[in-house]
């Protein structure tokens, strides 16, 4: 079944241009990403049954691999890194929405910097957010990279991009995949590590979060720090 021999309500495209952005479902936007659907579905029926296998949950759908993509019937590769890349699109688009001179002044603040950059990530990373004296943000930056259960932190450059800023104060944080809010040794070490750093340097470690999907751990609100 074609699209286009559906009424002009169930067609996504003229949809959208006819009446506007937030006049389509949830069904209807992957769909205008995929483009087409399968010679069993519309573009819009597929949708439906992959957001259906996700609880309608963009975050959800946002963890799904290119390869669990395209154990969809009609989702070949293209398709699949087609949505793949509008979920990287709108996750990065999150992130630039926290604008610099934000004032964080509790774990909680931290979080809302943080958590769209880290939530949802399969491979860990490793963050900072740069403070001036009035705790207002002058820098945020990813500054590694790591495998599925580590990042390995360079506090040289951790530090560089501080004074870099003129930043008065950090607040790191990285993820854990595997959904576990408990600090390993090593982040332990680390944090004590960067914290004593800091005090040669007149840079305030303020706090670390470690963040899972939905939840944080703050070193500084367990007295950690």
């Amino acid at each position: 079944m074609s699209i286009k021999i559906l009424a002009i309500d169930d067609r996504p495209r003229e949809k959208f241009l006819l009446k506007g952005r937030n006049s389509v479902s949830d069904s209807e936007l992957l769909a205008i990403i995929m483009g087409s659907g399968s010679k069993q579905e519309t573009a819009v029926e597929l949708a439906r049954k992959i957001l259906a296998s996700v609880d309608h949950n963009w975050h959800q759908l946002s963890l799904l691999s290119v390869k669990d993509l395209m154990k969809f019937k009609g989702v070949g590769e293209v398709k699949a890194i087609s949505i793949a890349t509008a979920l990287e699109i709108g996750r990065r688009r999150s992130g630039q929405e926290v604008s610099e001179k934000t004032i964080v002044s509790n774990s909680d603040d931290a979080y809302q910097v943080f958590k769209n950059q880290l939530s949802d990530l399969r491979a860990e990373e490793f963050w900072a957010i740069f403070l001036n004296q009035s705790n207002k943000v002058v820098h945020i930056s990813k500054l590694t990279q790591g495998g599925i259960s580590q990042s390995v932190v360079d506090v040289r450059i951790l530090f560089k991009t501080a004074l870099d800023h003129y930043s008065t104060g950090i607040i790191i944080a990285h993820n854990h995949p595997s959904g576990s809010l408990k600090p390993s040794r090593e982040d332990i070490n680390i944090t004590q590590k960067i914290q004593e750093a800091g005090k040669f340097l007149n840079v305030q470690l303020l706090d670390h979060l470690i963040i899972t999907q939905n939840a944080y751990f703050s070193f500084s609100d367990e007295g950690l720090l």
